[in-house]
């Protein structure tokens, strides 16, 4: 399991940790723990990530923004 991974994201501290184990470039879908939460981060043919699981009132920018901090982690 990877350890726990931290985003300041509009002057608020989030937790994360990464559930897949294999992320390189042919990766399209990932699998988080966010504060809690489990969530399956998607990308689309446009190469843009968003949850599969968030609803319309849920922050996209912050799982887009946790998508691209893991992107340049493992630089994919």
């Amino acid at each position: 399991m990877s350890l726990p991974m931290r985003i300041t994201f509009e002057n608020k501290d989030y937790s994360y940790t990464v559930l897949t184990k294999i992320i390189n470039n042919e990766t399209t879908e990932i699998k988080i723990s966010l504060e809690g939460e489990e969530l399956t981060l998607v990308q689309n043919q446009n190469k843009e990530w968003d949850a599969l699981e968030r609803t319309v009132g849920d922050d996209h920018a912050l799982i887009k923004a946790i998508a691209k901090n893991i992107v340049l982690r493992y630089r994919i």
